[in-house]
Parts: C-alpha cells; structure tokens; sequence
C-alpha cells in the first residue's frame, strides 16, 4: 500500500507594508509642516495683505521700509537721501530691472510713495509693493 502523505498549503510570505505606510505618511506630514516655517529673511515688518497676491520668483532689488519710515536695503539702513545713489548703483545700466518695496502695513502712504518714486527716479524699469496673501 502506498501512503502518500498531504501536501501541506504553501502559505506566501509577504511584506508588512502596514508599518512601511505609516512611515511614508509620518514623512508627508513632516515635510508639509517644515515647509510652513521657511521664513523670509530681511527688516521686520507686517506686509499688507492682499487676496491676489502672488509670489515673486525672479531675483530683484528690494528695498524694505519699516513702521518708522526707514528704509533699508539688504538690512543696511539707507537713508532718503542716499537712497536714489544706491539703487542707481544696484540697478546699472539694466533698464528692465524690477524693485520690489517691502513696506510695513503701518507706515504712511506717503512714505512707501516716496521710496517708489526715487526708485523710478533711480532707472528701474518696474515697481512692485510687496503684500501676503490673505488667508
């Protein structure tokens, strides 16, 4: 008599992608909360806000323009006086180049007007006043 014996079921080995979908979730998060805090680095102040702003991605002139009416360029105060012989020296002989005021949402309106039209005075080619976008 001949015994065969049961084949046994093959069970297949598989790999736990249980802990594999936690971490890739754990990583998701983690770059989407670092990504919040880039901060942009310059003088202090609180841009005004806008619901159409958008962000700026081409290299530009930015002079910042504090509460107190100060202005800056690269965090070294300039001032008003001086202002029009820096960014002439900035801006050279480029006629398309963009200045982008950075003025604080408290500082007079007359303040920020100045600065853009010494920059204009200056040869820049386009103004922008910088906001954030509201949320």
């Amino acid at each position: 008599m001949l015994v065969h014996s049961k084949r046994k079921a093959r069970y297949s080995v598989q790999m736990p992608m249980t802990s594999l979908i936690d971490i890739v979730f754990m990583l998701l998060i983690y770059f989407l909360l670092t990504t919040n805090f880039m901060v942009d680095e310059g003088i202090k102040i609180k841009l005004p806000q806008a619901k159409a702003a958008a962000p700026q991605t081409e290299e530009v002139i930015t002079v910042f323009v504090d509460a107190q009416g100060r202005a800056y360029i690269n965090e070294e105060e300039v001032s008003m006086a001086r202002l029009f012989d820096r960014l002439k020296e900035k801006i050279g002989a480029r006629e398309d180049e963009l200045v982008v005021v950075r003025a604080d949402r408290s500082v007079m309106l007359n303040k920020a007007v100045k600065v853009m039209d010494i920059a204009k005075a200056a040869g820049a080619g386009r103004l922008c006043l910088a906001t954030e976008k509201e949320l």
